[in-house]
């Protein structure tokens, strides 16, 4: 089997060069990226949400192309155009940015709904259609898309069918007083980015990607995932619960985790490390609950506990 834990040693090792203190975070973007997953990357600006898209496709040669999201982008300034070439009498396709293997959607809340559904076709069956003409996209083809949590004027919020379609969320948050000093050392002479090489190619992330299906996942594993995501469709405080893409997308994830920690099979803290950045964003919070100012990463907390692990004894009192 292919050593997919080296593989994503070397590119979190090198993406590191650029972001700093933020090693889970980047570690759960490769998780995405051998799952074929898209990630959306919900902060506040200026915590290196477009670096780390940058140093990702640097890492593994890939081709990288940003998309910046305004109120009047159209979809055609997505996915691309028919030209008429008068020399050939005949339109020719002119790719727009979502033909790359790396897309940085910034801001994607920013565009309207009908822009935001352009993507959908693109992230979900990695083609595009115009004017009646399947395009394939390229291969590994991710989307990372951020938006900012704190300025809503002007926005227009995600609707859940395209939430749904993003493997995890990610929040990176502030770095440490540690990590922010060494921040500012490493860019006394110029950004480090500027200097990142690749380390692996595009077609050993396509054979990791594909090794990751080979990684074994129990029963009583797939069960858990089954009892945990069901758990989330009756709690009193979620109006609409995660889909069966929800368990999928956990399972796949699990999958990753355990490729990338070196084991051949899934075990439950896998599902619990990610159980939170895949099912959060997937869920209807109850609007009691939202009175009472309670986030979706809180619920998945507390579904965790309530769930019983598979293997695990019960205690006096849960008996």
């Amino acid at each position: 089997m292919i050593e997919i834990g080296t593989i994503a040693r070397r590119v979190i090792a090198n993406v590191e060069r650029v972001i700093i203190g933020k090693h889970d975070e980047v570690e759960r973007l490769l998780v995405a990226l051998l799952c074929r997953g898209h990630v959306l990357i919900e902060d506040v600006p200026g915590v290196g949400k477009t670096m780390l898209a940058k140093s990702i496709a640097r890492s593994i040669g890939c081709s990288f192309r940003r998309i910046q999201c305004t109120p009047d982008i159209l979809p055609s300034d997505i996915t691309g155009t028919s030209i008429y070439n008068q020399k050939t009498g005949e339109f020719e396709f002119r790719p727009g940015p979502i033909v790359a293997q790396i897309v940085l959607a910034d801001e994607v809340n920013r565009a309207t709904p009908k822009t935001q559904s352009a993507l959908l076709e693109a992230m979900e069956e990695r083609q595009v259609t115009v004017d009646g003409l399947a395009v394939m996209l390229p291969s590994p083809f991710i989307v990372l898309a951020t938006q900012n949590p704190i300025e809503y004027e002007g926005t227009f919020p995600l609707p859940e069918a395209q939430l749904d379609r993003f493997l995890m969320r990610l929040r990176l948050g502030y770095p440490s007083p540690e990590a922010e000093t060494t921040l500012l050392t490493s860019q006394d002479h110029g950004h480090p980015i500027d200097l990142l090489e690749q380390v692996v190619s595009a077609e050993e992330v396509m054979a990791a990607q594909a090794a990751v299906l080979d990684i074994y996942v129990d029963e009583l594993i797939k069960r858990y995932i089954v009892d945990l995501v069901g758990a989330s469709r009756a709690h009193p405080d979620i109006y609409l619960g995660a889909s069966p893409r929800g368990s999928l997308a956990l399972l796949r994830a699990s999958q990753a985790r355990a490729a990338l920690a070196g084991r051949d099979y899934v075990v439950p803290d896998d599902v619990k490390a990610l159980a939170a950045s895949i099912l959060a964003h997937r869920i209807i919070i109850s609007p009691s609950a939202r009175i009472r100012s309670v986030e979706g990463e809180t619920l998945i907390a507390d579904l965790l506990e309530r769930v019983p692990v598979p293997g695990a004894i019960p205690s006096p009192v849960a008996r």
